[in-house]
């Protein structure tokens, strides 16, 4: 079955689970990527039940401004009552890749404020174990190299993702060839090398719930 229509199915649960929150003042975070944005395509059914949203992109919240929907700044808002957010690759456990879309560490800000994480994706995205996706590490353009050499020492194999700056001025390294036995131990290991920003592993916060499209079925992890 084509990808894009196992985004669309996905997404369609993640607004059925958004309904069952209770009243009509929810404030709704939405992440980055082209399953986020087949859940934004279908927010206008929720339109009376959403008070706000926060956006973690420059390109998702253009894209709710476009359907009419008020994007707040995440400093404005006291709460996020659900985050919704796509994922590079998940596992059994609820640990994920994220960071393709090079939205990672205003992903993970508003993944954390959130009272509710649920993390969306194409049964494709489910692994065994991290590390076949490339994990993105934003990294303050200075430090690039000295980073770089310290994820080869963590076994890695770090690409510079030229051309690309993130919505915070930063840049992306890209870490190729990680076996992530141990997302927790990794993602604490990463974060603590002077001049990263942030690392695209999701274990030490995992989502809350994962939805997961296939063919036939929408598979929980929870």
């Amino acid at each position: 079955m084509d990808a894009h229509v196992l985004k669309r199915a996905v997404a369609k649960e993640a607004i059925k689970r958004v309904e069952t929150h209770q009243g009509n003042d929810i404030i709704l975070g939405i992440g980055t990527g082209s399953t986020a944005e087949c859940f934004i395509a279908e927010l206008p059914k929720l339109r009376d039940r959403i008070k706000t949203t926060v956006s973690s992109s420059e390109r998702s919240s253009a894209l709710l401004l476009e359907l009419g929907f008020e994007v707040q700044d995440l400093n404005a808002v006291d709460r996020v009552d659900v985050y919704v957010d796509g994922a590079d690759e998940a596992t059994q456990d609820g640990f994920l890749i994220k960071g393709g879309g090079a939205a990672l560490t205003r992903e993970k800000i508003a993944a954390a404020k959130a009272n509710k994480f649920i993390c969306i994706a194409d049964i494709s995205k489910r692994v065994a174990q991290l590390g076949g996706f490339p994990l993105p590490v934003e990294i303050i353009p200075m430090a690039r190299s000295a980073v770089a050499r310290q994820l080869v020492a963590l076994g890695g194999r770090p690409e510079w993702r030229e051309n690309v700056v993130t919505d915070n001025g930063n840049w992306i390294l890209d870490v190729h060839d990680m076996h992530i036995e141990r997302p927790e131990e990794m993602e604490s290991s990463i974060n603590d090398i002077p001049g990263v920003v942030c690392n695209g592993l999701f274990a030490l916060a995992p989502a809350d719930c994962i939805l997961l499209a296939t063919p036939d079925e929408i598979i929980e992890i929870d």
